[in-house]
């Protein structure tokens, strides 16, 4: 089950919605992560930290969360 998580600006990137999740502890700490685990983003693997989200895309971090980016 996906998780809906609301945002006030145009888009989010990857590390900054792993930051807020809890997913992890510190922005810095989401290159590592991306390199350790595989983040889904509309079905398509990507590893890229500054990754933008915007409103209607699926994030999947396999094996942790699903999430869907909606406005607030």
């Amino acid at each position: 089950m996906e998780k809906e998580i609301k945002i006030d600006a145009p888009f989010i990137t990857l590390g900054q919605l792993l930051k807020e999740e809890g997913i992890i502890p510190t922005g810095g700490a989401a290159k590592w992560f991306l390199k350790e685990h595989e983040v889904k983003v509309n079905g398509e693997l990507d590893d890229r930290r500054g990754k933008k989200l915007y409103p209607g895309d699926h994030i999947d971090v396999v094996g942790i969360e699903q999430v869907v980016i909606a406005t607030n």
